[in-house]
């Protein structure tokens, strides 16, 4: 059991500092001006193909490593279950924004901390992250090969 809890959390682990770096990353990459519409906090559409892109990759090894360490792929449901209930958790609050928070004006350069405490997503995009984590966590436990030998048959 141990091994099937520690699994979950490293898997999550993975996940968050794979997310925490890239994205990092990616905004030094873009800047304000390319990760954000001009004169606000909305993302960009370059921001939100690129975090799809990294968020499924970032699931995908989250799955893995789950995998690896529980070896059992039946636990990386679990941390599916987690993203899945996380991600929609974190949602709620910014669908029922309003409009005056949605369109906050942004001037110039913002660091990396003042881009993550105010970029403001779709939507669509706040349903679809979660739904899209599970996926990858679960195609990420498919590629844990299984450790037993195939019997000659």
């Amino acid at each position: 059991m141990t091994k099937k809890i520690l699994g979950v959390v490293a898997g999550y682990i993975a996940m968050a500092a794979f997310i925490f770096l890239t994205f990092t990353g990616l905004y030094l990459l873009l800047g304000a001006d390319g990760s954000f519409e001009p004169g606000n906090y909305n993302v960009s559409t370059t921001w939100l193909v690129l975090s799809f892109l990294l968020g499924l990759i970032a699931a995908i090894i989250g799955g893995f490593v789950c995998v690896l360490i529980a070896r059992d792929r039946k636990v990386a449901m679990w941390l599916a279950g987690i993203v899945l209930v996380l991600g929609f958790v974190v949602a709620i609050p910014a669908l029922g924004e309003s409009d005056d928070e949605r369109n906050k004006v942004r001037e110039g350069e913002v660091s990396n901390t003042e881009a993550m405490q105010n970029a403001k997503q779709p939507p669509l995009t706040l349903i679809l992250n979660p739904i899209i984590g599970a996926i990858g966590v679960i195609a990420g436990s498919r590629l844990k090969k299984d450790s037993k030998p195939e019997t000659a048959g």
